[in-house]
């Protein structure tokens, strides 16, 4: 199977490094073969929250709506990734990526990487109005271990550039 072909579906595969054994075996029975950057692990991310936030009801029914608001807006920047890998993938699969394809798609990663501290950055405050500051932190501490692991993944199925 070729890059291209791996990328070619609309859902992307389980990644090991942000699920444990048992998280996976209960994706599987499930019926979840697939859950990269998708709805799956946005369900993860919600039972990693749950379980490490300790939110009590009041901050919990304040902080969830700010949560799900967010991650919407996460989700463009999904297919964002998802559409510069694709375009990449063309590109390797085709054969040695020319300069002016590497040089727009550096630029694209650079943008989304600017969108996304912008995204994070906008966000601060409101989850600053329904969470103390401790508590923002460790939100923003477990989306980006599950963040860098789900990346983590991806970029090692991932060739460099010929």
């Amino acid at each position: 199977m070729t890059f291209r072909e791996l990328l070619a579906g609309k859902r992307a595969y389980l990644a090991p490094a942000v699920f444990n054994p048992l998280s996976a075996k209960i994706a599987a029975a499930a019926g979840f073969e697939v859950l990269y950057l998708s709805a799956g692990v946005l369900g993860y991310a919600k039972c990693s929250l749950e379980a490490n936030m300790n939110l009590t009801e009041q901050e919990a029914a304040a902080f969830w709506p700010v949560y799900e608001s967010y991650q919407k807006e996460w989700d463009g920047m999904n297919g964002r990734i998802k559409d510069t890998v694709k375009r990449y993938a063309d590109a390797y699969n085709a054969g040695a990526v020319a300069d002016d394809t590497a040089k727009k798609l550096l630029d694209e990663a650079l943008a989304i990487e600017a969108a996304e501290l912008d995204l994070k950055k906008s966000y601060l405050p409101k989850f600053g109005k329904v969470l103390p500051a401790a508590k923002v932190a460790r939100y923003y501490q477990i989306e980006n271990k599950i963040r860098s692991a789900v990346r983590a993944d991806l970029a090692s199925g991932i060739p460099l550039v010929q």
